[in-house]
Formats: structure tokens, sequence, C-alpha cells
């Protein structure tokens, strides 16, 4: 099993410096990570110092607390993809599915992933730890039919990240319509080879380079 393929090697912390993100590629590209995951001012920063490695940009929209409007989640969109982002990671208004507004929560999915079709990829940040386990079985149902093409956990900022057991019940919901990606708390290769056996395809973390060397990744994402 290659480890490195599943991870977006993630750098979104407000203080990260044009080194870091600098570094954070060079690591991409030396482990052959998936992608990188930075925040949408920095895509295309990434996609410059990423050229010709086969290591994707990826970024965030409506992160980290998914509260924006459709329409502003839709402008991001676009516009980190004109500056070179190949997957986009948007966060649902929690607060709209927990308020039962199922058709508000599906038609924001809907239209990211209209404005990012045929482009980028499309991951949906449901924010577990915030979610009962029949919320959570309905935000990855709204997600497929939507036309996400995964599911992801968490942001990572919020009061928890990734369970086994939540993407064992992700990966039994979406079945194989879509990808899971566990991301959030993920800092060594055991955690790694636990989420990637409970049905994860992707992995989110800021220890990318600790969890492929045998290594126990600091604290953060």
């Amino acid at each position: 099993m290659d480890i490195a393929k599943y991870i977006d090697h993630t750098l979104l912390k407000a203080e990260a410096t044009e080194a870091q993100i600098a570094a954070l590629c060079e690591e991409a590209k030396t482990f052959g990570f998936a992608s990188v995951c930075v925040n949408p001012a920095w895509v295309s920063y990434a996609k410059e110092k990423l050229s010709g490695s086969g290591v994707k940009v990826c970024t965030v929209i409506g992160f980290p607390l998914g509260a924006t409007t459709t329409e502003t989640k839709v402008f991001e969109t676009k516009n980190a993809i004109e500056n070179g982002a190949e997957e986009v990671d948007m966060v649902i208004n929690i607060g709209w599915l927990k308020s039962g507004r199922f058709d508000l929560v599906k038609e924001d999915i809907r239209k990211v992933a209209e404005a990012a079709a045929g482009k980028a990829l499309v991951k949906v940040i449901i924010e577990t730890c915030l979610l009962t386990e029949e919320e959570k079985v309905r935000a990855c149902q709204l997600a497929v039919e939507a036309g996400a093409d995964f599911v992801k956990t968490s942001t990572g900022f919020s009061v928890g990240g990734a369970t086994v057991e939540d993407v064992r019940l992700m990966r039994e919901t979406v079945g194989t319509k879509a990808g899971v990606k566990a991301s959030g708390g993920i800092r060594t290769l055991e955690d790694a080879k636990k989420m990637i056996e409970a049905g994860a395809t992707r992995l989110g973390t800021s220890s990318g380079t600790a969890i492929v060397q045998g290594k126990t990744g600091g604290q953060g994402y």
C-alpha cells in the first residue's frame, strides 16, 4: 500500500507563511502525495511550485464554518479553479442541516459541484463532530445526490476530527458512489491504515511526512 498516494498534504493555518507553503509543496513532490491542500490565497503560488510534478492543488471553500452564502461558495470555487485548483473541499451549511433544511443543503452542494464540473473534484466536508449519526448519514446522502465526488469528515478546526467509526459509517452510506476523505487528527501510519481499512480513499493531514516515514506527527490538522 502506497500511503503517500492517499494523502492531501495540508497546511490551512491562518499564519502559514510563503516559505511554509513552499516547503509543503517540496515535501509533496518528494514523497509523491496526492495533493497539497492550502487556503485559496495560496492556490496560484502552490500551482506554480508544483508545476509538472503530478501533485494536485486542493483548496477549501466556505472554510471553516460553511456559513457563507451559496453564491459566495460558487464564486470561491470558480476563482480557485481559475487560479489552478484541481480539487475543492467545501464545508456544508451545518446550521441548515441541523435545522432540517435539506433542500438548501443539497442546493448549496449542487451549485458548487456544477461550478466545478469537469474542472475539479468536489469533496464535501460534513463536520462529523457536530452531527448526530442520523445527520451524518443524511449529509452524505445529500452530497451524493448533489453530485459531489467525495464526502469528508472534518475541517480540523472544530471540536473533533476523524474517527474510524465515522469513516466506516460514511463508507456504508455512500457505497461506491463517492470517495471518503478522513481528516483531522491523523498523525501516525497506524492512524492512516485504520482509516483506510474503514473505507477512506483519501486522508487529509498536516503530518504526511511523518506518516510516510513511520513517525508521529505534531499537533494540528
